[in-house]
């Protein structure tokens, strides 16, 4: 009797076992039924900042073109780079470096000492510089640089990853916002992509850390299509409502640039002689982008509450004199 009873509840037991386990095993997601596909191994943390890094070698300066930098904590940075570099022996021995933020107007140069070794071509005089206060060379032409001491070397196969503090930070002052810190709508620093070997523009702001559902700067654009215009609208404001029409006009701008993906430019500008001739440059992206942008609600009440201030306004459709160039506009 004992022996049948101790039979039953092992048999129970293993029942629920078993029972518990396939249910366990049922809510566990199959990974390959994903539309996801299997890169391997490919560090995806592209695009980063494109930097220059600076340095004295066998006394004389030296530039680099670095691609592969990170930051550590809040108070280190990492600048990794081929042993085979030139430039690593330099920073070895003095333990300081200087990254340099890449901007549009000097990436060619940039590329440039990317593509030649120190060891072979005097790259010195590639950029203008000067030497800060830490005694690492600093690009003129750089919108912002980083002075940097190396406090530790971490080797991995074929690369020095130079671990640095921060010394000392300089920052063009047109790319600095109204409470002295860098605005990176304005610095607009050049972004490297691998492994394409791409380099690509930064985007506008989209959100604001904690609140990204609050007022995002812009949202993403479309691009500029064949039958995309380029618009001067040319108004005469009646002095009475000045003030009360750059109210609706401002309001209108800001909803527009951040909630139409087909509105690309609205930036008014008044003459200074006469601020009541308001000229505002629109760009929409499509023919479709406009028609939709001027049935729009926010349109339509800035349209219909502005009527009786407006006492002139002409629409001047453009032509780009170099399609290549394009305007960008960005909001705080």
């Amino acid at each position: 009797m004992v022996k049948a009873i101790s039979g039953v509840l092992s048999l129970f037991v293993l029942l629920s076992c078993s029972s518990t386990a396939v249910k366990e095993h049922a809510a566990q997601p199959d990974i390959m039924e994903t539309d996801k596909k299997n890169l391997g191994s490919l560090p995806a943390l592209y695009p980063k900042p494109l930097t220059v890094v600076g340095a004295e070698v066998n006394g004389k300066v030296n530039w680099l073109v670095v691609g592969h930098t990170g930051i550590i904590g809040h108070d280190r940075i990492l600048v990794s780079m081929s042993k085979s570099h030139y430039t690593n022996q330099g920073i070895r021995q003095s333990k300081r470096l200087s990254v340099n933020l890449v901007s549009r107007e000097m990436l060619p140069k940039a590329d440039y000492v990317g593509s030649v070794s120190g060891a072979a071509v005097d790259k010195s005089e590639v950029f203008a510089y000067h030497i800060g206060e830490h005694g690492t060379p600093v690009i003129d032409s750089s919108p912002l640089t980083m002075e940097c001491e190396v406090v530790d070397i971490y080797e991995t196969d074929g690369f020095d990853n130079f671990i640095c503090s921060v010394v000392n930070t300089y920052a063009s002052p047109d790319v600095l916002d109204s409470d002295g810190k860098p605005d990176y709508t304005k610095l607009k620093p050049v972004l490297f992509e691998f492994p394409t070997y791409s380099y690509l523009a930064t985007g506008e702001v989209i959100g604001k850390c904690l609140n990204p559902d609050r007022q995002p700067g812009m949202c993403a654009k479309e691009p500029m299509a064949a039958d995309g215009i380029v618009r001067l609208s040319k108004i005469e404001i009646y002095p009475q409502y000045l003030d009360e029409y750059m109210k609706y006009a401002a309001e209108v701008g800001e909803i527009s640039l951040r909630t139409e993906p087909g509105v690309l430019t609205m930036y008014a500008v008044g003459e200074k002689v006469n601020p009541c001739m308001i000229t505002i440059l629109e760009t929409y992206a499509s023919r479709s982008a406009y028609e939709k942008h001027i049935a729009s609600e926010h349109f339509r009440k800035y349209k219909q509450d502005t009527r009786h201030m407006v006492k002139s306004l002409v629409l001047s459709d453009q032509t780009p004199l170099n399609s290549a160039n394009k305007i960008n506009n960005f909001m705080q």
